[in-house]
């Protein structure tokens, strides 16, 4: 994130910060302060007839982009940690006319995300899009006051989870003869933020990741992408905030495009990858950050 006077901000934004914490309270099933509202599912959206497999879709950016393809005709399964959460998801998308179906489970175990990929082709047939999402709050420290556990489960999760999710949803791509990925990256996996290192190594290692796979299958007719995002408003990157005591108010004015950006914003991104406006893209890693990587 951009450098600014901690100190400073702590001095003056209590108030806002707590403000913040009370309207996420208020909508802690919303992903963004200002939730769209939910629309039925389309029967000839561009997206039918296709399976979708998303890891930590029980919220933010994951929950989105899960009810954006499902209103766009596809049939989505889904994982994540939190039960309550992905069978409400679940059941906001059934609800809306959509198809789709949470399992939980938990990327940083191989044998679950085996479990969760294999089990989606069971019930939808096959495996058209890959969106290999799930991520970690960040607690932001620099390396030497660092615990081994905190950084071990960063890279279990958002690393070492996107490299299972691949090695075991390829085999069944390259069997098809078709297929799409797309890899959940960051502008930390860009830049060198000082008090990120943990989360700054793992998405680096996305795209290095998303580069060598993308290589090594385009001639399989698969394709292989990710996404950066800088500020999004999620659940995430509210607890990030408050932690640190600041506001999207007092951070907005440090990015290039001075404002945060939607979890519906980074959905269109992924659906954009995975469609076929896309053919020509492969091992690609997309700047939706508003501008902050030119």
């Amino acid at each position: 994130m951009a450098n600014i006077n901690r100190r400073k901000i702590l001095a003056t934004g209590t108030a806002a910060v707590a403000g913040m914490a009370t309207v996420a309270a208020s909508q802690a099933n919303a992903n963004t302060l200002n939730p769209v509202e939910p629309a039925a599912a389309n029967p000839d959206g561009r997206f039918v007839g296709k399976v979708v497999l998303i890891t930590g879709a029980t919220s933010g950016i994951g929950e989105t982009t899960a009810k954006a393809f499902a209103r766009a005709g596809a049939q989505v399964a889904f994982n994540g940690r939190r039960a309550n959460l992905g069978q409400q998801v679940e059941s906001d998308i059934r609800a809306a006319g959509g198809e789709a179906t949470y399992m939980q489970s938990d990327v940083r175990d191989p044998q679950q995300v085996e479990q969760f990929v294999n089990a989606t082709v069971e019930r939808y047939g096959r495996l058209d899009i890959a969106f290999n999402n799930a991520g970690i709050f960040m607690t932001p420290i620099e390396i030497q006051d660092m615990e081994l556990a905190n950084y071990r489960d960063m890279i279990a999760t958002n690393l070492d989870g996107v490299f299972y999710s691949m090695r075991y949803e390829l085999p069944i791509m390259i069997e098809q003869g078709s297929g799409i990925i797309i890899n959940m990256a960051s502008v930390a996996g860009h830049r060198g933020f000082a008090n990120t290192p943990h989360y700054n190594a793992s998405k680096h290692g996305v795209i290095g990741l998303t580069k060598a796979a993308a290589t090594a299958n385009a001639r399989r007719n698969i394709r292989i992408n990710s996404i950066s995002p800088l500020a999004v408003d999620t659940p995430m990157l509210r607890r990030s905030f408050e932690y640190q005591g600041l506001t999207y108010e007092q951070m907005a004015p440090n990015f290039v495009t001075p404002r945060i950006m939607t979890t519906e914003e980074m959905a269109e991104a992924v659906m954009f990858l995975a469609s076929n406006e896309a053919t020509a893209i492969n091992g690609m890693d997309l700047d939706v950050t508003g501008g902050q990587l030119a």
